[in-house]
């Protein structure tokens, strides 16, 4: 659609000009999972740029949901990171929120901020660690209602990730929770998240910076949300319970970093709202440091 091409275009002109504006650039050595939740934290004084393109693809025709989102990280410290992110909706369609799409980003029109604590962090040889990690947030909408009708609130994030890290293996566990403010008597279900990611780099894949990184994951994202209430009444067509499971793959050369995959649903429980067929994501990620 031409409005959708055009939004498109915003944000890769957007992208082009936030890289050439910050010149020196940290080394990408800290990026997670597309879907799932990680304990990666940016060191201190560092900056994140992301640029995602994330979406679902129903069963139905006119189904669909895609949008972009925009979101700059700071590393406040080598374990306290903060962010927020911003949406562009490209097509929506009648999806109550089922979870997030992205652990770190909302797939609503909200604006976001979050603040990650890596609390743990212990050596386990040479590039090899066990850590963890806790992220706080909140949302706020910029819309008034939502596709459904519903009117918008404000909604709190929490998100808890435990994993190990080398130069081989990555294996990460996450759990999260989301709750949405009442506003007039429409509030959307709670929320429920967890997922499990298995990363994998190949022996000659295995190089050091400045020299192309190559990672393979298989993520698994599980949700599960409430029905909400409407006009004060339950709503019997919301809330439902998924659990998806694909492929991912994450490039990282110098300062950029490109991530893509996609997740198929093993098990769908939707209360009548539209079945996914599959749910995507692309997101370009750029690492550096302000003058």
């Amino acid at each position: 659609m031409p409005r959708s091409s055009a939004r498109r275009s915003v944000a890769v002109c957007l992208i082009g000009l936030l890289t050439a504006w910050y010149p020196r650039a940290a080394i990408a050595n800290g990026h997670g999972p597309l879907f799932g939740g990680a304990t990666p934290t940016l060191g201190k004084g560092g900056w994140q740029f992301d640029q995602a393109w994330m979406g679902r693809i129903g069963r139905e025709a006119n189904d669909d949901e895609q949008m972009l989102r925009t979101m700059i990280g700071f590393g406040l410290t080598e374990d306290f990171q903060i962010s927020g992110s911003l949406p562009v909706t490209l097509d929506s369609t009648v999806f109550m929120p089922r979870g997030r799409m992205m652990a770190m980003m909302s797939s609503t029109q909200d604006v976001e901020a979050m603040l990650g604590w890596r609390f743990q962090r212990r050596d386990m040889g040479p590039g090899a660690r066990l850590e963890s990690t806790l992220y706080a947030g909140a949302t706020a909408p910029l819309e008034n209602y939502r596709p459904d009708g519903m009117k918008a609130a404000p909604s709190v994030y929490l998100l808890a990730a435990s994993g190990y890290a080398s130069r081989v293996h990555y294996l990460w566990l996450s759990g999260g929770y989301q709750r949405y403010s009442e506003r007039e008597g429409d509030r959307v279900g709670d929320s429920i998240s967890y997922s499990v990611v298995y990363g994998f780099r190949p022996s000659f894949l295995q190089v050091d910076y400045p020299k192309p990184d190559l990672r393979f994951f298989v993520e698994a994202v599980g949700e599960h949300s409430e029905r909400g209430v409407h006009h004060g009444f339950e709503m019997v067509t919301s809330g439902g319970t998924s659990l998806l499971v694909g492929p991912t793959a994450l490039l990282l050369y110098k300062a950029y970093g490109l991530e893509a995959g996609v997740l198929f649903p093993a098990y769908q429980r939707t209360n009548g709202q539209p079945e996914e067929k599959l749910r995507f994501a692309v997101n370009f990620t750029y690492f550096f440091w302000r003058k």
